[in-house]
């Protein structure tokens, strides 16, 4: 089964700011190990970091079917997706289990942030009867 893992941060100034370089190198590091034993595993399909929100765009087509790029209105918020994870696991709770160890990342002076990471499973087209 494949699910997407992602980690919601506070919406504010993006991520890290006012974070020592050891912390940075810290979570960067925790990051990698994390990325590197679910690949060794087999389980990691892919995983990207994000930029902010300050940079994401609206894409709609307009009437000649082109694009229509705004920067917003977005939906006010207190949390944004900041990466993600897609990995193949054999059921829901394995899946979380792996939630759960992402979410010790260590944030400054090596304190795990314990931040949420929404769950959810990938699936196919919605039923059509």
């Amino acid at each position: 089964m494949k699910f997407m893992l992602h980690m919601n941060v506070p919406k504010g100034p993006y991520q890290m700011q006012g974070w020592s370089p050891d912390d940075i190198k810290a979570m960067v590091a925790f990051m990698d190990q994390f990325n590197s034993e679910v690949k060794a595993a087999g389980k990691l399909v892919t995983a990207e970091g994000l930029v902010g929100p300050d940079e994401a765009r609206l894409v709609r087509a307009g009437a000649d079917g082109r694009p229509v790029v705004t920067d917003g209105p977005f939906a006010e918020t207190k949390e944004f997706i900041a990466g993600f994870w897609i990995l193949e696991v054999k059921d829901a709770e394995e899946a979380y289990a792996l939630a759960a160890k992402i979410s010790t990342c260590p944030g400054p002076g090596g304190v795990p942030l314990n931040m949420p990471i929404e769950v959810r499973a990938a699936g196919g087209p919605p039923p059509t009867d």
